[in-house]
């Protein structure tokens, strides 16, 4: 688990001098979390174990699992304590059904005040008396852009696929791969339906011969040395693995995919229950969230802390996404074949309109959509000499365009044209997501940027 791109986050490290617990001084704490899921001081980064110690004089001694079920069994078995674990939602509900987690006291965690109402009242913990949330995530497909076939991504169904059978991971964790399960069917993901379980295991069953191993932390060495080529996993995962091997490439399954969110928790016997808490009330300052969850590449349940995750927070970034399928002779990617009912053309404005949901999915999985704007078009007008005679042509004519002027594109939108592909633009907490009804195409960019802003164009969009 890792920070962002550096080319679109830079941490800024802010240590205020917030007091904690008084009776929380000196003694120590054992954590156990999953592996490479905390900042360690790399890469000019805050050390979280250190920070906490040098502020409190509590030492962390600081252990890691690889997925909730070895946690799991190393709680039920006994014989070693821990003081914070950071299990995932669906085994926080398991370990407070069977009395396995220790109420909080908030009194000691006055930070909780910092954390979303939307991460709150969750099914896990109703009355949020056990948890408080670490980080949240996605799930979605990692696969090595190498060997993998563009034609064959998109869904669930490439972890199924004859063609790279040995070259396939998957999770090592029965929610996760129920999950996928569940996804390709058509299920939900909570589905207590015995038929729905049964045939979601079949479905791993048949998948079974394809598989090259069943792995957790594993993934990394395998997809980064190009031992696998397909695994699915945790988006946040995928920017570590993305730096040391940039042929590894993601995608959202059309299906749908996981949303999870990862909680500490204090287990029973607990030797240090308050100097657990001081360590969870840490974790939520929004300034020690903000650059953990930077360097992790999760996305935070604390609002406050994105204002410590990017060095330019007041600079929007610009994510420019040319649709270029609709307006050529092409055939889309044949899952959408026959999606539209009006041929082709139709069916790739149908593959465009997945592209754009996914890229919003995966900028708001990453926690940066706050602050970019999203600019969906394509990079020309109304379709003159692409070989298509149709609506585009004739619109285009009325609206006063020369078709002899050797242009292959004018001040109409595809949109305008007959093709119904708007031009879209997204800027979360200043523009809505809406499409425009014509009069865009590139060449109009900035003065379309005008009209948004009524004339009024914020300074570095001019």
């Amino acid at each position: 688990m890792k920070r962002l791109c550096s080319l679109l986050l830079c941490a800024v490290l802010l240590v205020a001098s917030l007091p904690v617990s008084a009776s929380a001084d000196g003694g120590s704490i054992n954590v156990y979390n999953w592996g490479q899921y905390i900042s360690d001081g790399s890469d000019g980064y805050i050390d979280v174990n250190k920070a906490f110690t040098e502020e409190t004089g509590i030492t962390v001694n600081y252990m890691t699992f690889d997925s909730n079920e070895s946690m799991y069994t190393k709680l039920k078995t006994g014989g070693s304590t821990y003081d914070v674990i950071i299990p995932s939602d669906y085994m926080i509900a398991k370990l407070i059904s069977e009395g396995m987690l220790e109420k909080l006291d908030f009194s000691n965690i006055p930070n909780y005040r910092y954390i979303d109402k939307a991460y709150r009242d969750q099914a896990y913990d109703p009355k949020n008396e056990y948890s408080v949330p670490y980080t949240w995530g996605t799930v979605g497909v990692i696969y090595n852009s190498k060997y993998v076939d563009e034609k064959d991504i998109g869904s669930w169904n490439l972890l199924w696929n004859p063609k790279y059978s040995g070259k396939i991971l998957m999770f090592d964790n029965p929610r996760d791969a129920f999950a996928i399960g569940e996804l390709k069917l058509g299920y939900s993901l909570n589905t207590e339906d015995r038929d729905d379980l049964r045939n979601a295991s079949y479905e791993l069953i048949q998948q079974k011969p394809l598989v090259q191993a069943y792995v957790m932390d594993q993934i990394f060495d395998k997809m980064e040395r190009e031992e696998a080529w397909i695994a699915p996993y945790y988006a946040g995962d995928y920017l570590l693995m993305a730096e040391e091997n940039p042929d590894l490439k993601f995608f959202f399954p059309e299906e749908g995919f996981n949303l999870f969110i990862d909680a500490c928790c204090i287990p029973k016997g607990c030797q240090n229950k308050e100097g657990a808490e001081a360590y969870i009330n840490f974790l939520c300052r929004p300034e020690i969230s903000g650059e953990n969850l930077d360097y992790l590449g999760y996305s935070t349940p604390i609002s406050k802390a994105k204002d410590f995750m990017v060095k330019h927070k007041d600079e929007p970034f610009f994510l420019y996404y040319g649709l270029h399928q609709p307006h050529v002779p092409r055939v889309p990617n044949e899952r959408f074949s026959g999606k539209s009912g009006l041929g082709p053309r139709g069916d790739a404005v149908i593959e465009a309109d997945w592209c754009v949901g996914q890229t919003i999915a995966c900028l708001d999985s990453l926690g940066i959509l706050d602050n970019t704007i999203v600019i969906f078009t394509s990079d020309n007008g109304a379709v003159l000499q692409d070989g298509y005679q149709d609506s585009a042509l004739e619109l285009a004519e009325e609206k006063g365009h020369d078709p002899d002027n050797g242009l292959r594109g004018g001040k109409y939108s595809l949109y305008d044209a007959g093709t119904h592909i708007p031009f879209i633009v997204y800027w979360n907490g200043h523009i809505p997501h809406a499409e425009s009804k014509a009069w865009f195409c590139q060449v109009d960019l900035f003065a379309t940027f005008g009209e948004m802003f009524e004339g009024n164009v914020p300074e570095g969009l001019d």
